[in-house]
């Protein structure tokens, strides 16, 4: 009986792995429980724009480390319209969130309009402080060449 339960057991983690939304995950080695995931976001609002954000995810612990990386590339049109909609302040606003531990650190991606360059950021960064320091990383989205571009030039 307790072979059975842990046949189940076994077979359902797979399973559940198996339905992870995870661009990528590549492990780090043979003798540990960390693994490198990538995940693929849309930005909400400027759906012409999908990040890759990579981060450490360490299975058996109970805080993942804050390390992370973000890659965004224009895959879609970017209207005016869509830029009308989002927050053009200095702090833009946050569009995707992540939990990093179950003592409130969580993975942030913030998107930030860079009006005289006309540029999307997009700034990842770890809510607490690990190692003296909140592990952040940035991309950009330039608007040169979308839809956006001549509304953004009108912005002045």
């Amino acid at each position: 009986m307790k072979t059975l339960k842990l046949a189940a057991l076994t077979a359902s983690i797979i399973l559940l792995n198996g339905c992870s939304d995870d661009a990528a995950s590549v492990s780090l080695g043979l003798f540990t429980t960390k693994d490198i995931k990538v995940v693929s976001q849309q930005d909400p609002i400027i759906s012409g724009v999908t990040c890759h954000i990579s981060h450490i995810e360490a299975n058996l612990d109970f805080a993942d480390p804050s390390d992370m990386s973000i890659a965004c590339r224009q895959t879609g049109p970017i209207t005016a319209e869509q830029l009308q909609k989002i927050d053009r302040s200095k702090s833009g606003d946050v569009v995707f969130k992540s939990s990093k531990s179950i003592l409130f650190k969580s993975l942030k991606v913030r998107r930030i309009y860079d009006a005289p360059t006309r540029t999307l950021l997009y700034l990842s960064y770890s809510t607490k402080e690990s190692s003296g320091s909140h592990h952040h990383a940035l991309s950009t989205v330039p608007l040169y060449n979308t839809d956006a571009w001549q509304w953004a030039q009108g912005q002045e």
